[in-house]
């Protein structure tokens, strides 16, 4: 099934590999489907891998209403993928953008969740921080605009948290470079603004996510910066939600550790498939450094 509709009428592209429990993987902004390429290879002989292309990211389509992009519609474009390969319910694992979208449809359809990744998602997340990350999504989009985005991928590529990435892999991230000049950038554009720049504040969703019954890992690099922080959070908030922290690692952690991702993922879904990933023992939650008051 190279292609599904959703129900506004977008095509988006997807691809799925192997048999057994489905993985649903979301990419990030500067991804697309192909940046899942280490987790297929890995995972689909025992799961059965679903990848797509997120709308503006061709060769899904790149709908020209603003109004076509937000964080709920990347949720119901997820739900879209499951409904047309017939997927009740899925682990599902997302990167930034796609870690966002992951925790949103945690929030919105628990039903279809049975285990979620959520790595590298923070940015902007913190409410002192929303109006510089808003700005900068808004110098971004006009950037794609302007100079397309095979000029605007030459410095994305190379923002703070992707440099380890370079150091590490050069090869890897040529490749990862190369992928994202090859995006649309109206469809950039129009994705900075309407589910980056947009979408709401962690930290305002707070008691939803307390409420949160699905098992979660969050996964981030400790050279992340602009996760951190938040993803503390989402582990203080979230009863269900392990943290794991990737060392000397950034932003691309899937691609520039894919060891080190796979293994926390895989002994994740082992231990959710198996019953053993429940909620914090509320015991831990003491004030008290002993326990003996």
């Amino acid at each position: 099934m190279p292609a599904i509709t959703t129900n506004d009428g977008v095509r988006l592209h997807v691809e799925q590999t192997g048999s057994g429990e489905p993985i649903l993987f979301i990419h990030e902004f500067a991804g697309d489907h192909r940046s899942w390429e280490p987790q297929v290879r890995h995972f689909s002989g025992s799961y059965r891998c679903v990848t797509y292309a997120a709308r503006g990211y061709p060769p899904s389509d790149v709908p020209a209403d603003p109004a076509a992009y937000s964080q709920e519609r990347a949720v119901a474009d997820a739900v879209a993928v499951l409904d047309a390969l017939d997927i009740t319910e899925t682990h599902v694992v997302g990167l930034s953008m796609g870690g966002f979208a992951a925790l949103h449809l945690v929030l919105r359809h628990p039903d279809r969740v049975r285990g979620a990744v959520v790595a590298g998602a923070g940015y902007g997340a913190h409410p002192d921080r929303q109006g510089a990350f808003r700005a900068e999504c808004e110098a971004t989009a006009a950037a794609f605009e302007a100079e397309g985005a095979t000029e605007v991928a030459k410095r994305y590529a190379l923002g703070p948290a992707r440099v380890q990435f370079q150091n590490k892999n050069p090869r890897g991230w040529a490749e990862f470079a190369a992928q994202l000049a090859e995006h649309s950038s109206a469809g950039s554009a129009l994705t900075m603004r309407g589910v980056q720049s947009a979408r709401p504040s962690l930290y305002a969703l707070q008691a939803q996510l307390a409420a949160i019954e699905t098992p979660v890992l969050v996964l981030v690099g400790d050279e992340d910066e602009g996760c951190l922080e938040a993803d503390l959070m989402l582990k203080r908030t979230i009863p269900t939600a392990g943290l794991q922290i990737l060392p000397r690692t950034g932003h691309t952690a899937n691609l520039e550790e894919p060891e080190l991702f796979n293994a926390a993922v895989d002994r994740f879904l082992a231990t959710v498939e198996r019953g053993g990933w429940r909620r914090r023992d509320p015991r831990s939650l003491s004030t008290s450094t002993t326990g003996m008051k």
